[in-house]
C-alpha cells in the first residue's frame, strides 16, 4: 500500500425518473422562495473510496458487481478517479452534498472490499443535489437557501439537527474529495422546534 491515499468518487443516480428529486422539486418551487428560480433537481448517492486503489477498470468492476454499491439494473454509474474528471451533469448545475453526522462512514462495503482485494480502504457515503436555476443568479447563495432547512419556508434538503452539508466551490464542479475534507459546513441553525427532515 503506497503511503499517499487515492480518493475515487462514485456517483449514482437512478436511471428511471427519481421520485425523491421529483417531489422535492415541486415542493421547493411551490413553497420556498429560493425555488423560485430552480429549473430542475437531481439526487445522486455520492461514494468515496480513499486508499490504496486500482485501475479505473478495476475500480469500474469491482463497483459493478457489488451489491453494496449500487443496483446496475435499475441505476447508473460514474467515477471520477481524478479532480479533472467532470461530473455527471451540464456544467451549470450547483451541487450541494448532503451526509448524515458522524453516519457517512460504510462499513459492510469497506469489508467486502477487503474480502475482495485484500486491500483496506474507507469508504463513505453522501447525497449530492444537483441544482438548475432559470436564471442567471448567484446560485451558491441560492443553493444553500434551498438546502438547509429552518422553518417552513427556509430550506428543504438538509436538516442541521443530524446532517452536513457541504456546497461544491463552484457550478458543476464538485470538489474531490467532498466528503472526507474539513472543516465541516454546518450551515445556520435550525430554529427550535420548525426544523423538518
Amino acid at each position: 500500500m503506497s503511503a499517499e491515499k487515492q480518493v475515487a468518487q462514485v456517483f449514482i443516480e437512478m436511471r428511471a425518473a427519481d421520485p425523491e428529486a421529483t417531489s422535492a422539486l415541486a415542493v421547493a418551487q411551490r413553497h420556498l422562495e429560493a425555488g423560485q428560480k430552480l429549473s430542475g433537481l437531481r439526487r445522486m448517492r455520492v461514494f468515496e473510496l480513499r486508499g490504496s486503489l486500482p485501475p479505473r477498470a478495476t475500480l469500474e468492476e469491482l463497483l459493478h458487481r457489488s451489491t453494496q454499491f449500487y443496483n446496475p439494473s435499475k441505476e447508473r454509474c460514474a467515477v471520477r478517479a481524478d479532480s479533472a474528471d467532470p461530473a455527471p451533469g451540464t456544467g451549470a448545475e450547483q451541487f450541494v452534498l448532503v451526509f448524515e453526522r458522524g453516519g457517512e462512514r460504510r462499513a459492510a462495503a469497506e469489508r467486502w472490499w477487503r474480502h475482495e482485494t485484500g486491500a483496506r480502504i474507507e469508504v463513505r457515503e453522501g447525497v449530492a443535489w444537483a441544482m438548475t436555476f432559470a436564471e442567471a443568479i448567484d446560485t451558491r447563495t441560492a443553493a444553500e437557501a434551498l438546502t438547509v432547512t429552518l422553518d417552513r419556508q427556509h430550506g428543504l434538503l438538509c436538516n442541521p439537527n443530524f446532517q452536513e452539508w457541504r456546497p461544491a466551490p463552484e457550478a458543476g464542479c464538485p470538489p474531490l474529495p467532498w466528503i472526507a475534507t474539513k472543516p465541516i459546513t454546518r450551515g445556520p441553525r435550525a430554529r427550535k422546534g420548525k426544523a423538518s427532515p
